[in-house]
């Protein structure tokens, strides 16, 4: 693949920005009208890494008993204090944005960041995040876990397109070309 690989967000969010409640639920979004007919399949199939905190890494584990649902796929996990991981997965302890700057030099297909958080806001405050494809669900949480925390820095994205499916809107960003610092 001649295209150099990116760094893509894929993720849900409620309409006042929250991804999941504070005890990091899902319910409001389980369920949701269209939630089967979003664009994750495709975009599922043009990755081949992934890479999540611990945090996210936990709570697969917890919505997954049993099983890693990403077994297909290189995955890696970004923490300073897990231990012990899922085989076929790799801990990220130390300068995991000069490892994820040389993933996207690498050849294959492009990176997910599964969940959000602290982990997006540090590859969005250094540019690494190339594109961002945000559904928002109809519904306000009032407080939870925020997709973007607070930060000083501005980023600006072009929107390339909105899909509506059924009550879901889906929102497709990419990181305009003189904002990438690399």
């Amino acid at each position: 693949m001649s295209e150099k690989r990116k760094l893509l967000f894929y993720g849900a969010m409620s309409m006042d920005g929250y991804l999941a409640r504070e005890d990091h639920r899902l319910d409001w979004l389980i369920g949701t009208e269209g939630e089967e007919e979003t664009s994750y399949d495709d975009f599922y199939a043009s990755v081949d890494t992934l890479i999540m905190g611990r945090k996210t890494y936990e709570q697969v584990l917890k919505l997954s008993p049993g099983e890693f649902p990403y077994e297909e796929k290189t995955c890696y996990i970004v923490s300073r204090t897990l231990q012990d991981s899922h085989t076929g997965t790799h801990i990220i302890r130390e300068d995991f944005l000069s490892f994820i700057t040389s993933l996207k030099n690498e050849k294959g297909r492009h990176m997910w960041i599964v969940g959000g958080g602290e982990l997006l806001q540090a590859l969005l405050k250094e540019r690494l995040v190339d594109e961002l494809f945000l559904q928002i669900v109809p519904v306000m949480i009032g407080k939870g876990i925020p997709l973007f925390l607070p930060t000083d820095q501005e980023s600006r994205f072009s929107l390339q397109q909105v899909h509506q499916y059924k009550q879901i809107a889906e929102m497709h960003f990419v990181l305009k070309e003189d904002q990438k610092g690399h």
